[in-house]
């Protein structure tokens, strides 16, 4: 690991899910000292926390944490999540705390939680901090923050991943259970690769909006990152459900997941770029053998649709939801911006209202030969990103900074 990144050790460092709930079985009054021991592992001089919470807050938790004990007769099988500390991206509201999405005079005071924040705390996690973000969510390097890029956890010379790059840090250097982060074009996946982590970006509308500053709301969700695949989809159920006051909200039943065919057939693009990352594209190659090798059948298929959909984000109208989702700071004060996310706010003020209209028309095209290409599949493999390394310096790291939009 990192060792500029590395903080005091708690004794629960990495600690799973499971080992939360294995550890409050066999001490079932180390509430108070066992989250007093995280957060003395917790700086204030990491700038992958842009928030810790005052003695006050965490007491607030803890209080509400011990009665929620008394109503379940002390049992923790109806609370999962009971006594589990977890981050929160910058750009989602925690009751009482500040939230900037990385712009300082953007800040305010949450009057509630976000809707997943009071979900997550009604199973018994506890939020321990905010984190560091590319600003507004905008980004995928985790290097757009005025409070400094955040460093990839095993190697400072490299990008963390971003938007989503605290959340990410956090977690992959153990400091938390699990993290929140926020995806809307790669943001919780992006950085979940960079770290080594599990990124999982939830169907939109599974995990309700309320409370989370947008980018752009028809794509926005809050994402979850995780140690292990069980831990996201602990996390994820237990942080979503409808949501009235999202109006993208909806219903997700709980079903038995899908069962796997006895003989899966896997999709895959059949063609990628790396980029020159030899050591990305040897890697790609050998998960693709893995999977082979365990009875898989791979099936090339024509990735064009798939990449013009995507381009749309930043090439496409698309863009106009970012102008619209942060107009207000960027008509009274746009110095305050980041300027690369200023100028791709700024972009959004190219296009027209017939434009929108033709992007959404592209958009429904594009997504029905997406469907029909991946009709008889299990699953589309792809490499979460073309670099497995990407320098907080050099030629690659300039692209992001000089076009931004073609480079991420």
């Amino acid at each position: 690991m990192n060792d500029s990144l590395r903080s005091a050790t708690s004794p629960f460092h990495a600690f799973t899910l499971r080992d939360w709930q294995q550890h409050y079985q066999t001490a079932p009054d180390s509430l108070r000292s066992s989250l007093s021991m995280v957060l003395g592992s917790l700086s204030s001089g990491d700038n992958a926390w842009l928030y810790l919470p005052t003695t006050a807050q965490l007491e607030t938790q803890l209080v509400h944490l011990e009665q929620l004990r008394r109503d379940a007769d002390g049992s923790l099988a109806s609370l999962p999540l009971f006594g589990v500390p977890f981050a929160v991206k910058d750009n989602i509201d925690v009751g009482g705390w500040p939230t900037s999405a990385a712009c300082p005079e953007f800040t305010y005071t949450a009057t509630a939680d976000a809707t997943v924040v009071a979900n997550l705390r009604a199973k018994g996690a506890i939020v321990v901090g905010k984190t560091n973000l590319d600003q507004f969510a905008t980004g995928l390097v985790g290097t757009r923050s005025p409070h400094g890029a955040v460093r990839n956890t095993f190697n400072p010379a490299y990008v963390s991943g971003g938007s989503s790059s605290g959340s990410a840090s956090v977690l992959a250097r153990g400091l938390v259970a699990f993290s929140l982060g926020t995806d809307t074009a790669g943001s919780g996946r992006v950085p979940a690769g960079f770290n080594n982590i599990v990124g999982l970006k939830p169907t939109k509308g599974w995990l309700s909006n309320q409370g989370v500053v947008p980018a752009c709301r028809l794509n926005d969700t809050v994402s979850v990152f995780a140690l292990t695949v069980t831990d996201a989809q602990t996390v994820a159920h237990a942080a979503g459900g409808y949501d009235a006051a999202d109006a993208y909200s909806r219903s997700n039943p709980h079903t038995a997941p899908a069962a796997m065919s006895v003989h899966p057939r896997f999709a895959v693009p059949d063609s990628l770029k790396f980029f020159g990352d030899a050591l990305a594209e040897f890697e790609f190659e050998q998960a693709l053998e893995r999977l082979t090798s365990n009875g898989v059948t791979l099936v090339p298929i024509d990735f064009t649709p798939f990449r013009e959909l995507a381009e749309q984000l930043y090439y496409g109208a698309w863009v106009a939801e970012r102008t619209v989702a942060i107009g207000k700071i960027f008509d009274d004060m746009p110095q305050a911006m980041d300027p690369t996310v200023r100028g791709i706010v700024a972009n959004g003020l190219n296009y027209s209202a017939c434009d929108a209209w033709r992007a959404e028309y592209l958009r429904a095209e594009l997504a029905r030969k997406i469907n029909l290409a991946l009709e008889g599949f299990d699953a589309l493999i792809v490499p979460t990103t073309p670099w497995l390394h990407l320098a907080v310096s050099g030629s690659a790291a300039s692209a992001c900074r000089s076009v931004p939009l073609a480079a991420n």
